[in-house]
């Protein structure tokens, strides 16, 4: 095969033919290292200052050489000349080396920097987020987090979100998720409530009370003593918002169905009690979501590492 027909594809054009250059990455860096040989006078010099050998960015030469189908230099015992082509070729490609360093250090920064987006619930934000950010800041300053937070599902690829914590597995095969607590809800009433209507000691009197639902498509399944029910309040407030139901307990609005770590420090305080523990659901998974395993940037892993690590459902 001639070295025109290795080294070129040609596509038919409406004004004849058009030569269509297979350069690709690989070539470009051999550019650089040829533009670093020509500017350093020298294969030593070149090697001294790329931190590589002599024989190793000869070799490279010679092979960029070869792919081009070109001599670029003329070797001898003492010196380099180069070319015309040579010359013409350094032209186009002097500023490689300055352009290649440019992309590797927004590919591999030393430090992580830039921006995440993350999206959560309000009371994943507010309860679990929020008590770690200072530390965040103080550990990784030049990464900016843009905290989006939405008790609806938002779509990751389509609205370019880095990053999601979210209750339960997505199916989405395109989606990795990786576990990050595990916890069943739990019944809770404020002491107000409790002393207007009594402790509850049976599910009909549990009925009975006022309540407060959140209003989702799927509702955790509940359990007594093991055995699934269905509870049916005779009265209950509706909120799509685990924030807003959580503030409503506490004043006294209603009984109502939550996470335990959530209400921890509530419990402690004294402002909510735990009623009924028999009564509670299935385990549920907190999941840290995001669109690929692949090419993530630095800044994105040091998050997911930084979220895993800091056991924000534990502190």
């Amino acid at each position: 095969m001639r070295d025109t027909e290795r080294h070129h594809k040609t596509i038919n054009t409406e004004y004849g033919v058009r030569i269509l250059s297979t350069i690709d990455f690989v070539h470009l860096r051999l550019l650089a290292i040829y533009a670093t040989v020509v500017e350093c006078g020298s294969f030593a010099a070149a090697a001294r200052k790329l931190n590589s050998s002599r024989s190793r960015i000869s070799e490279q030469v010679s092979q960029l050489e070869a792919d081009l189908g070109v001599r670029l230099l003329q070797r001898s015992t003492r010196q380099l000349t180069i070319t015309t082509e040579g010359q013409q070729v350094f032209e186009q490609a002097r500023q490689l080396p300055d352009i290649l360093q440019g992309v590797e250090a927004i590919t591999t920064p030393a430090v992580p920097s830039g921006r995440v987006a993350i999206t959560m619930n309000h009371d994943i934000g507010h309860k679990y987020v929020l008590p770690v950010l200072q530390d965040f800041q103080s550990r990784y300053p030049e990464i900016q987090l843009d905290l989006i937070l939405d008790d609806a599902r938002r779509d990751l690829i389509a609205e370019q979100i880095d990053l999601a914590i979210r209750i339960g597995i997505p199916r989405d095969e395109s989606l990795i998720a990786r576990m990050m607590h595990e916890e069943r809800f739990a019944l809770f009433a404020s002491p107000e409530l409790l002393q207007k209507y009594g402790k509850p000691e049976t599910l009909e009197a549990l009925e009975q009370l006022p309540w407060v639902m959140l209003d989702q498509p799927a509702n955790p399944q509940l359990k007594y003593n093991g055995k699934t029910v269905e509870l049916k309040p005779t009265q209950a407030y509706r909120c799509n918002s685990p924030l807003m139901v959580q503030q409503m307990v506490m004043r006294g609005l209603g009984v109502g169905i939550m996470l335990p770590t959530t209400m921890r420090e509530e419990v402690s305080s004294g402002r909510l009690v735990q009623i009924m523990p028999a009564l509670t659901s299935e385990a549920l998974v907190f999941a840290l979501v995001y669109p690929s395993r692949r090419q993530l940037p630095l800044r994105t892993r040091t998050v997911i590492d930084y979220l895993l690590a800091a056991d924000i459902f534990g502190r």
